[in-house]
């Protein structure tokens, strides 16, 4: 589990395909002491594994259903993603939750500076539509950010400049691909309303029935 707070902007070295994998080593200003095989490491939003740690950086793998599904398919080396190490037990949660299971690939859309910030547009696949509200929370490459608005289509999110400098946001161009991942919560939500709801839509006497009223 993340939280969305880019540790690092970390450097794509290497790709090596595999006949079950592929693994990328990922050139990091993150403790490289502080990592252990096994480990896990949100690459653009991406939760991937740590399988070889040494002085050129990390060697992480992601199979083939995640490089379909996400990004990282299109990665290579000198491209620079977006790096998270896992939130601790305990730790203070500043973003929001986020699993590193991306739902859908969207792209940039329009770029619009406001005062100092910058609101980006970013369309995307219907299936991500339900789970998308005005101030909630959406992953964006592992970024999280607060959805300003909805659309047909598309969502737009307000980036303040310390985001911008702290991420890859600031360098990606209109059409480029990036990750989002759902709030969380959100699915749940939706998930057991259409458990409650069954065929006839959710009622005063189904909610009475489930113990809420």
């Amino acid at each position: 589990m993340f939280t969305g707070l880019i540790a690092d902007v970390g450097t794509i070295r290497r790709r090596t395909p595999g006949d079950r994998a592929t693994t990328f080593t990922v050139a990091t200003g993150l403790d490289l002491g502080g990592f252990a095989l096994g480990d896990s490491l949100a690459v653009n939003g991406a939760c991937l594994t740590v399988v070889r740690v040494g002085g050129d950086g990390l060697d992480v793998t992601a199979v083939a259903e995640t490089m379909a599904r996400t990004t990282l398919g299109s990665l290579a080396p000198g491209d620079r993603v977006n790096l998270e190490r896992p939130l601790q037990l305990g730790a203070r949660l500043d973003g929001h939750l986020v699993q590193g299971h991306v739902d859908c690939v969207g792209r940039v859309g329009q770029r619009k500076d406001v005062g100092d910030s910058v609101v980006f547009t970013f369309s995307h696949p219907d299936e991500i539509a339900p789970f998308l509200v005005e101030k909630g929370s959406v992953a964006v490459d592992g970024i999280s950010l607060t959805v300003a608005s909805v659309g047909q289509g598309a969502f737009d999110v307000s980036v303040i400049p310390h985001t911008l400098g702290e991420t890859t946001l600031a360098t990606k161009p209109r059409g480029a691909p990036v990750n989002l991942e759902a709030d969380i919560i959100g699915k749940y939500v939706a998930r057991m309303l259409g458990a409650w709801g069954g065929g006839g839509g959710l009622t005063m006497g189904k909610l009475a029935d489930s113990g809420f009223l």
